[in-house]
Parts: C-alpha cells; sequence; structure tokens
C-alpha cells in the first residue's frame, strides 16, 4: 500500500478548493490532463470526472468516480486503468497550524494492477505521488498565496 504525505503550506479549505475543482485534476494529477465532470456534481458521492492521460503520441481516456466523501476533509476514489483495473485512492486532509497536512494512500482494487503489484511497483507509485503532492502544493499555495492577497486588499480599504 503506498503511502506519502505532504505539508501544504496553505488553509485547509484553500487544498480541499483545489480538489473539489473537477477541472482541475489535471494541475495536480501526473500525466492527466483536460479533465470534465461526467456525471454528479463533483466531489459528491457517485460523481465521475472523466480525463486524459498522454503517454508521448498516445491518448488514453480514464474516468474516476467518488466512493467516499467528507467535505473539507475526505475524498476516496476509483480510478479506472485501462487493462491494468482500478485503484482506491484516498485522500486526508488535516489541519496543521495555520497548514495543511495531506495524506494519500493509493492501492489496487480490481484487475492486473492487483496480480502485478510489488515492491518495484510500489516504488513507481510512491515517485508518482511524490510529484502528485508538489504539483498540488504549487497549486494550493498559489491560490492561497492569491487569496491571501486580496483579503490584505479588502483590508486596506477598511482600516
Amino acid at each position: 500500500m503506498a503511502v506519502r504525505h505532504r505539508l501544504i503550506k496553505a488553509d485547509p479549505a484553500v487544498v480541499w478548493d483545489v480538489l473539489a475543482d473537477g477541472s482541475r485534476y489535471g494541475d495536480w494529477v501526473v500525466g492527466t490532463s483536460r479533465s470534465e465532470v461526467r456525471s454528479g456534481r463533483w466531489p459528491q458521492e457517485g460523481s465521475t470526472l472523466g480525463y486524459e492521460i498522454r503517454l508521448g503520441p498516445l491518448r488514453i481516456g480514464n474516468e474516476t468516480v467518488v466512493r467516499r466523501c467528507r467535505e473539507g476533509s475526505e475524498l476516496e476514489l476509483e480510478a479506472q486503468a485501462g487493462f491494468l483495473g482500478t485503484a482506491r485512492i484516498a485522500i486526508e486532509l488535516r489541519t496543521w497550524g495555520r497548514h495543511c497536512l495531506v495524506i494519500v494512500d493509493e492501492h489496487p482494487l480490481q484487475g492486473a494492477g492487483g496480480a502485478l503489484h510489488n515492491v518495484g511497483f510500489e516504488a513507481l507509485i510512491q515517485l508518482r505521488h511524490r510529484a502528485m503532492l508538489a504539483r498540488l502544493a504549487q497549486a494550493c499555495e498559489t491560490a492561497g498565496a492569491g487569496a491571501n492577497a486580496e483579503a490584505r486588499e479588502e483590508g486596506v480599504g477598511h482600516a
């Protein structure tokens, strides 16, 4: 089971806003581009998000389903990975002072991914999570900096 965490220097509400915006999936999920909500209201349980994965000239359409959602703190997804099957990806947000500790836990559920899962595969998932959490941090910290600047500007006019 691949578990990784990262402290993101942004308010947990900012991190949740990025996770809850289906159109921003490609901003933080490695290898993903052009995402769109296919059904339901993302990230409510049962909603689906379609996206494209690009591997050089190859483009593969995939889908992710929300299996569990506790608004503001937990999001559990089932990602469909074509012939590899499906994987469970659980994302937990914890308040950590003024920041957010993000914990990602991923493991195969169905299909060939479970049969192929081994220490080497686990290492690849860890590398992917490191990159994914770095991208999520960048998206959230940039968004958080913008929100803080707006709040300061509003405060200046009311002083």
